[in-house]
């Protein structure tokens, strides 16, 4: 079975990305199944986090023994993962998948994390730490794949055939649609989370507004920049 295991920063396409592989014929999704293990070895405040406690495991060896490497009827396995959910745990498990990093100019990302959490700092936007679990990977010579979010968005169909390839998956069509409203293996979060996904039929450009950086958050752009240089020379380009 391959499993496709997605390592995303927040505010980038990563629930687009899950409807997409939802709608493959041969694809189960599952939903940032370490999302609880975070929220309990954090303590974050997030919406809905009693919800997200109470709806799933927040052990992490049980989680990546019963859910990430469990038995499932389809011949792919596609997990929604995000960066920062990744601690606490041993990270061995990663070199059983194949791993798909998702990432986004910086500049963006702050900009729409700032309009929530006024003062995000590096362990928030995730770079770092997509650029520390490549590096373990390296390590244990497993590689991975790229994916930029902006050039993504560039040019769907071709962006997507080209992933399908760097993954050694056959494309489909019907990941490039999709029915709008939500999916039956959304989080119990969707609703907090998942609004614009829900309204959408596919990968959507956004209309971009030019938010100017706030000048507080200036060192964290420039802080990113070198992590997200550095994933975006190894990403699919379209």
């Amino acid at each position: 079975m391959k499993r496709i295991h997605l390592i995303s920063g927040p505010r980038n396409l990563s629930t687009a990305l899950m409807y997409s592989f939802a709608h493959r014929s041969d694809t189960q999704v599952v939903d940032e199944p370490l999302y609880a293990h975070y929220l309990r070895l954090t303590d974050k405040d997030h919406p809905g986090k009693e919800e997200v406690l109470q709806s799933m495991d927040s052990d992490w060896n049980r989680v990546v023994e019963q859910v990430i490497l469990g038995d499932y009827e389809k011949s792919i396995l596609f997990i929604k993962g995000m960066a920062h959910h990744l601690q606490g745990g041993d990270l061995t498990f990663l070199t059983m998948l194949d791993n798909l990093f998702l990432i986004r100019n910086p500049k963006q990302l702050i900009c729409s994390f700032a309009q929530v959490i006024p003062y995000p700092d590096m362990t928030d936007i995730g770079l770092e730490r997509q650029v520390a679990i490549l590096h373990f990977l390296q390590k244990e010579h497993k590689n991975a794949v790229v994916l930029d979010s902006g050039e993504l968005l560039k040019d769907p169909p071709q962006v997507m055939r080209r992933l399908c390839e760097a993954l050694q998956i056959p494309f489909e069509e019907g990941m490039l649609q999709w029915a709008p409203g939500p999916i039956p293996q959304d989080g119990v979060w969707a609703k907090y989370w998942y609004e614009n996904v829900h309204r959408s039929s596919g990968f959507q450009k956004q209309q971009e507004k030019e938010r100017k950086l706030p000048e507080h958050l200036i060192p964290l752009y420039e802080e990113a920049m070198p992590y997200y240089q550095e994933l975006f020379a190894l990403s699919i380009k379209a």
